[in-house]
């Protein structure tokens, strides 16, 4: 797959890494390759090896790396105007938050919606909670999110992400946040009440390894919020754009009829490009956040709006909803098949390889050598979220890698 592999960097990405750990903050550890260019699915390091991109960023690459739709839009942007203050709005902004309403609700969005855009998805999330709670205000001090949940970082944010690893370091956090069992319908109806303020939900967890919400708790959970009038805020910046053969993974759960009060997106919004936005739907979506209540300098910024522009034009103009749905379905399929994968979760292009063992950091490490980049979500599972681009026969290569990667890790474990 390669054109060379190694286990390790070479001479050229070595010393990279050596001014990395010299100059960068060690938040990442050391980095598993220096990488310096791209076309589509695949990415080349430092040192001249190729590699099959089947992270894409974390889910953000959605059109692969340099694209030619991508890089028109943002240099031609760029060589017009590259940045005003948010005194001021350009056709991009307008037009990307015109766009996004159209393809967070298909059916056409309710009077009153609106769109705030931010630079990723923590901070989209973070102006969620802001929202939330001007919508709650001291009589609902309560907020729901669940067990194996990821908002992001900052504190906000954070304070709605389960993991103790990420929370306890920073604690305390923005108080009054209940985790509920995940997919667990009869915790969630004993929870709410009329001092919630919302519920925030991820129609696929990612980080918790990629599991989707069971099949009608989505609809359930429409129906306590509306009741208790709480806001259901849907967290789709790994799972939107396209990632699962829909413009919205909820599109695809309980037969696509229940409309949020709030999206969150970022990641594959921009293709590479940093940008987030908060999609409010409803008739008290323009007041909940004033001026003055919230704001950001680089949000909407036109460069980014031109990169989302872009890729929701690409995504329409070569089918790629259609083409992600065919190809995840293929490919899970196949890899089902693979001994010692026991499940494949997810949907389209966001998929999670469940092994029979807790080798999964191993596996990605060998398969790294071999020429694929993947993300051990967790000890027992592989993350793949590769470009929407992906081939059917790129895909075809890494199902044929897979055995003898895991070969190598359960001899490593075992060594």
């Amino acid at each position: 797959m390669s054109e060379r592999t190694n286990t390790e960097p070479g001479p050229a990405g070595a010393g990279w890494t050596e001014r990395y750990r010299g100059s960068v903050m060690n938040t990442f550890g050391d980095p598993q390759r220096v990488l310096v260019r791209g076309e589509g699915a695949w990415v080349w390091d430092a040192d001249g090896n190729r590699y099959l991109d089947l992270l894409g960023g974390i889910a953000v690459n959605a059109l692969g790396h340099a694209h030619p739709a991508l890089v028109e839009a943002v240099t031609g942007q760029l060589g017009k105007l590259g940045h005003v203050s948010n005194f001021f709005t350009t056709p991009a902004q307008v037009t990307l938050a015109e766009r996004l309403l159209q393809i967070v609700t298909p059916g056409g969005a309710p009077a009153g919606s609106r769109v705030f855009l931010a630079n990723s998805g923590t901070e989209a999330n973070e102006a969620a909670l802001k929202l939330t709670r001007r919508h709650g205000g001291p009589a609902r001090p309560r907020v729901l999110a669940l067990e194996g949940a990821f908002h992001g970082r900052t504190m906000g944010a954070l304070s709605l992400t389960h993991k103790a690893a990420y929370r306890e370091p920073f604690e305390p956090l923005p108080a009054g946040v209940e985790f509920l069992p995940f997919g667990d319908l009869a915790a969630l109806e004993q929870a709410m009440a009329d001092d919630v303020a919302a519920l925030f939900l991820e129609p696929v967890q990612g980080e918790a390894g990629v599991r989707p919400l069971p099949d009608g708790y989505l609809a359930v959970a429409r129906r306590l919020t509306r009741d208790a009038g709480a806001l259901l805020v849907l967290d789709e910046v790994q799972s939107g754009m396209g990632r699962t053969g829909a413009w919205m993974a909820h599109h695809q759960l309980d037969g696509g009829a229940v409309v949020p009060d709030v999206v969150t997106l970022a990641k594959g919004l921009g293709g590479g490009m940093p940008i987030g936005a908060v999609v409010a739907l409803g008739e008290h979506a323009a007041t909940l956040l004033g001026p003055g209540q919230h704001g950001t300098t680089f949000g909407g910024n036109p460069v980014a709006a031109a990169a989302a522009l872009a890729v929701i034009g690409t995504v329409e103009a070569e089918g790629l909803l259609a083409h992600v749905t065919e190809t995840g379905a293929a490919w899970r399929a196949a890899l089902e098949c693979v001994d010692g994968v026991t499940e494949v979760r997810g949907a389209g292009l966001l998929l999670a390889v469940q092994l029979d063992a807790p080798v999964a950091k191993d596996a990605a490490a060998a398969l790294l050598a071999a020429g694929f980049i993947v993300n051990p979500v967790r000890e027992d599972a592989i993350r793949l979220a590769p470009p929407l681009v992906l081939t059917a026969e790129q895909a075809a290569t890494f199902v044929d890698a897979l055995p003898a990667a895991l070969t190598v890790a359960r001899q490593a474990v075992s060594a």
